[in-house]
């Protein structure tokens, strides 16, 4: 497809302009950021003692009299640069809980721990059509993988929209309930009590949410058992892999595992358990023959961390007024499950469940952790802005001065965000060109790997 002549254009423009240069090496520290923030102001750095200026900087020399800075979007359908770097942090999040991180005070003895790959789904609310192994839809149709109609009532007369927005909307206080009765699980098996267990092992998990394309939330989580400081100690002997599998079983189908949304007006008591469909596997170590591999689950877990409800056809944004359901062709199914929060929402003013319709009802985190799970994002954050803060030190030579000895004074204003048209398309494709570059290192690396595995472990 062509570029229109309004963005080429633009284009032209941008790429003729004396301090082209610059802004695009502006995008490329955002890693081609979709929509960056556009700053202005200035900072000085001074010796405390002498009170001799060190550095000067100010944004009147930059392009536009702008510095632009990545947005931080996790969502890969607003920013797929800010998103792959958001997945790359979860990526390294859940595998540290997997395979230990000697940066983070996390062993590599973790693997050692009981350790499964688990995914609780919705319960039904109306046939829909689907792909089943014998081929043939319950419509008669063999559905090709891509077909729109996928996940999609059958019978929309009789589909429990309701049902569905309101068990979206309560899925983060049935996981709660699911974990508590997981540790009861967990300490009727070996044979103790709860207070017991805390003082001999911890359970640690790692989640995330995931839009089936009915428009149902499910999470798939890593859930571990480790001593009682968390993953430094090694569990009790009692604690193994099949036990830990049977505690999540029974957790799952447990009475106590179930949240009620109440009668109100005409809308019944609709009491909301996991769905039949349970998936539990053990995650190996290394590849042998599994699927279920610590990097596979990692990269499972990150890739999912990035979306939302966006690829059921619904909008990435909170809506304002129905109308605009029909500006951006929401499709049927979708729709019917963004009015039911509209209906719904003064029934429940506690659910918020309008504030939320553009996530079919969902309000809680897409991607969470216990406390000692591993790390945590913001210490991922950390460190790569203290790498780039030691880069920035180095080429302004106050390596050889000491930290308490330097004064940073900054003003700083927002003047914006985002691109104009020419600027989009060309930072999509610095962007593409940063991707490409690292999937090619990451290959090389993957290479060297294959060839001299107990170099890389």
């Amino acid at each position: 497809m062509g570029t229109d002549p309004i963005t080429f254009a633009d284009l032209l423009r941008v790429a003729n302009d004396p301090d082209f240069d610059r802004w695009r090496e502006q995008i490329g520290r955002t890693g081609g950021c979709s929509d960056p923030i556009h700053l202005t102001g200035w900072t000085v750095t001074k010796d405390k003692t002498t009170g001799e200026t060190l550095h000067r900087y100010s944004t009147e020399g930059e392009p536009g009299g702008r510095l632009r800075v990545a947005c931080g979007n996790r969502r890969a359908s607003r920013c797929p640069s800010c998103a792959w770097t958001y997945a790359g942090d979860t990526y390294h999040l859940i595998r540290a809980g997997l395979a230990g991180d000697d940066r983070r005070d996390i062993p590599a003895t973790v693997r050692e721990h009981p350790r499964v790959f688990a995914t609780l789904t919705a319960p039904s609310f109306g046939p829909v059509h689907n792909r089943p192994e014998a081929g043939v839809c319950r419509c008669g149709t063999r559905h090709p993988e891509n077909d729109s109609v996928l996940g999609t009532a059958l019978d929309p007369a009789t589909y429990d929209y309701a049902g569905a927005v309101l068990f979206n909307n309560h899925a983060g206080d049935l996981w709660h309930r699911f974990a508590n009765r997981l540790r009861r699980e967990i300490a009727q098996r070996a044979g103790i009590t709860q207070r017991e267990l805390k003082e001999t092992a911890r359970l640690s998990y790692g989640k995330v949410a995931e839009f089936q394309k009915r428009g149902a939330i499910h999470f798939h989580a890593v859930i571990r058992i480790d001593g009682p400081d968390g993953p430094e100690n090694p569990p009790p002997p009692w604690a193994t892999t099949n036990m830990l599998t049977d505690a999540i079983r029974a957790a799952v189908t447990h009475s106590y595992t179930t949240v009620t949304a109440p009668a109100v007006g005409d809308e019944p008591c609709r009491p909301f358990r996991w769905g039949r469909q349970l998936d539990i596997r053990p995650v190996k170590a290394f590849g042998d023959g599994s699927d279920i591999t610590e990097q596979a689950v990692a990269s499972y877990v990150a890739k999912y961390a990035t979306k939302a409800a966006e690829s059921t056809g619904t909008l990435d944004r909170r809506i304002g007024e129905l109308s605009e359901l029909d500006r951006h062709h929401v499709p049927d199914h979708t729709r019917r499950l963004i009015e039911a929060c509209k209906v719904l929402d003064p029934l429940y003013p506690d659910r918020r469940l309008w504030a939320w319709a553009h996530m079919l009802g969902f309000r809680g985190h897409f991607s969470s952790k216990s406390r000692r799970y591993s790390t945590t994002l913001g210490d991922l954050r950390q460190t790569r802005a203290d790498y780039r803060a030691a880069q920035e030190r180095a080429a302004l030579d106050l390596d050889d001065r000491e930290p308490d000895t330097v004064l940073v004074l900054a003003d700083w204003q927002y003047a914006g965000h985002g691109h104009t048209p020419g600027e989009s398309a060309l930072a999509a494709t610095i962007a593409r060109d940063l991707r490409l570059n690292r999937d090619t290192a990451r290959e090389a690396l993957a290479d060297l790997a294959a060839r001299d595995p107990g170099e890389w472990i």
